[in-house]
Formats: structure tokens, C-alpha cells, sequence
């Protein structure tokens, strides 16, 4: 059985606008709007309810509290290329929580592992021991 594929990030619901990028680039930089901010709205989204319910709840800078994940793109000179980084990133993100998670079933520890952690605990017990100053 293969695992459910990932649903795919219709690029209608995708706010894409062209912004200038920072950092180092001579004068080409303060011309051209190369960098782009991606602003997508989970609320809003054909994603599956589950799915957006993961994206929600995760600990990400890059979403807002609006429930908006804003990614901005500028390694590339190129706006296209820009464009498309954004986009693979926002479907990472997605392909990220599209499968749930596995729910964790509690275990015991063995008697065999016990025994090995007080063993260690009575062994580092006596070096501290030995450390002391004999009372006489």
C-alpha cells in the first residue's frame, strides 16, 4: 500500500508580488524587483481540512498569526526562478504535514535495562564515594 499523495498548492490561491531584494548586488538591486513574497491563506485554501488543521498547528515562523504563510524568495537574480523557489518551498511545507503522524503507543522498559541503569547509578555512587574524606 503506498502512502496518500501530498495534495498539490493550486497557484490561484497563491498572492505572489514582486519586491526588491536586499543585500549585496551593486546597482542592479536598487533597479530591478527580483526578490518575490509569497503570501498563501490557509483558511481560505482547497486544502483538506486534516491538512490544514497540521498547518495551523505548527510552530512556524513563516506562518502568521491571520493563519497566513508568508515565504519570501530572493537567492536568484532571476524573478522567475524566484517564483518558483517560493512555490517549492510553500509545497514542502505542505508535503510536511500531509501525512499525519503516526500515533505513539506508550512502552515499558525491560528488567534487563533497569538492572543496567541502577548497576550504572550504585557504580557512579561509590566513585563519588571514594571522592569523600575519610572520618576517623
Amino acid at each position: 500500500m503506498s502512502p496518500p499523495e501530498s495534495p498539490r498548492i493550486d497557484e490561484r490561491e497563491v498572492e505572489i508580488s514582486a519586491v526588491r531584494a536586499q543585500g549585496a548586488g551593486g546597482q542592479n538591486v536598487n533597479k530591478v524587483s527580483s526578490a518575490v513574497h509569497l503570501r498563501f491563506d490557509i483558511a481560505a485554501s482547497s486544502l483538506p481540512p486534516e491538512v490544514k488543521e497540521r498547518l495551523l498547528a505548527l510552530r512556524d515562523q513563516r506562518i502568521t498569526d491571520e493563519g497566513v504563510v508568508v515565504i519570501k524568495a530572493q537567492t536568484s537574480r532571476s524573478q522567475d526562478r524566484n517564483r518558483a523557489a517560493a512555490l517549492e518551498r510553500l509545497q514542502e511545507l505542505v508535503d510536511s504535514v500531509a501525512e499525519p503522524p503516526r500515533p505513539r503507543r506508550p512502552t515499558r522498559p525491560t528488567r534487563a535495562s533497569k538492572e543496567r541503569r541502577l548497576e550504572g547509578k550504585s557504580q557512579r555512587s561509590e566513585v563519588k564515594a571514594a571522592r569523600a574524606k575519610l572520618r576517623v
